[in-house]
């Protein structure tokens, strides 16, 4: 592989590995940061705070505070903890008052009173896990999120869009956020500004990607970065928010939220799997209405993007997953490679 002596020299020493910045919330995020601490602990996870479902959602409207959720599964993924610290921090109650809530979460809100403030939670939090890098809120602002369906209707929360039932005549047109001026987090954009490598996903496109792009500031900081920019497709489609998508309908999609024609200073790569899924995997995620993402590679490179496919996918209890490793591996080839075509071109 090119590129092998450094990422076999940032294995030995995370500690040497450039500065990463990831963006987007949920399961695929974490995902990739369990790869990347492999490779670098010079990581910074900007995470979406739209979530309004779940014991985030419960927390967030007895407390007022952030949704502890998504920040929480990439603690998790960047910790250097003890198997049972893991499965405590992960552990959700089943019973009782505290049916549905996850200790973790539990955890933060109480770090957030001792604390006074969500930020400095999560940072002594992060510390009680030995956290190989950072996690940071991608805005302090109560957020909520809306989605603008083709037939006019709106649909409103994080969790009501993630949830409901889509039809070919329903698609998702937009995302809003209220309030639509929310500032971003000043140490958010300071962590892009420095970033050697900059990855958005992969993760659910309208409700974990996008939100954490509807602030201006995001996208500036993204756009002015002479850091390689990576946009990672996921590897199924959701049937709730991205029914029918193609790999190129997944970057229109946050060039129209953002009002950008060309995805030409905000990506430069996209990152798509071409494994071959077993027929049982597929007969599973179809009775969903989930299909495996199509890679059309003159649709997305007409767009300003270079497409690259690596066979990413694998399963982990029963599920669709992309492998770690080889995400990792590969968006540290494509960040090393840019940045040396970027030299030589000086």
């Amino acid at each position: 592989m090119e590129y092998y002596e450094a990422l076999l020299r940032f294995a030995r020493d995370p500690y040497s590995g450039p500065e990463i910045v990831v963006i987007g919330g949920g399961t695929g995020l974490a995902t990739l940061l369990r790869g990347l601490k492999m490779f670098t602990y010079q990581l910074t996870a900007v995470v979406t705070v739209a979530d309004d479902g779940g014991s985030s959602g419960l927390l967030r409207r007895d407390m007022g505070i952030l949704p502890p959720g998504d920040i929480r599964n990439c603690l998790m993924a960047l910790a250097d903890t003890e198997p049972l610290m893991t499965e405590l921090i992960n552990y959700r109650f089943r019973n009782g008052q505290l049916s549905g809530h996850n200790f973790g979460n539990l955890f933060i809100a109480a770090m957030s009173e001792i604390c006074g403030n969500f930020f400095d939670a999560v940072t002594n939090f992060s510390k009680v896990l030995r956290v190989r890098g950072r996690v940071l809120p991608v805005s302090l602002a109560d957020i909520t999120i809306r989605a603008e369906l083709a037939d006019g209707s709106v649909i409103e929360g994080e969790h009501a869009i993630g949830g409901r039932r889509a039809t070919p005549e329903t698609p998702i047109c937009r995302i809003r956020m209220t309030p639509e001026q929310a500032p971003a987090f000043d140490k958010a954009i300071a962590a892009i500004d420095a970033a050697d490598l900059i990855i958005c996903g992969p993760g659910s496109l309208y409700t974990s990607i996008i939100p954490d792009l509807l602030f201006p500031e995001v996208v500036a900081a993204i756009r002015r970065s002479r850091a390689p920019r990576i946009f990672i497709c996921n590897l199924m489609t959701q049937p709730s928010e991205t029914m029918g998508y193609d790999c190129s309908d997944h970057i229109r999609a946050v060039l129209d939220n953002v009002e950008l024609e060309t995805a030409a200073g905000l990506f430069d790569y996209c990152v798509a799997s071409d494994s071959s899924i077993s027929p049982e995997t597929l007969l599973r995620y179809a009775e969903q209405s989930a299909e495996p993402v199509v890679f059309d590679r003159e649709a997305v490179e007409a767009l300003g993007v270079r497409l690259v496919t690596v066979p990413l996918a694998t399963v982990e209890e029963g599920k669709l997953r992309h492998d770690h490793v080889l995400l990792a591996r590969t968006v540290l080839s494509l960040g090393l490679s840019h940045a040396a075509e970027r030299d030589a071109a000086v």
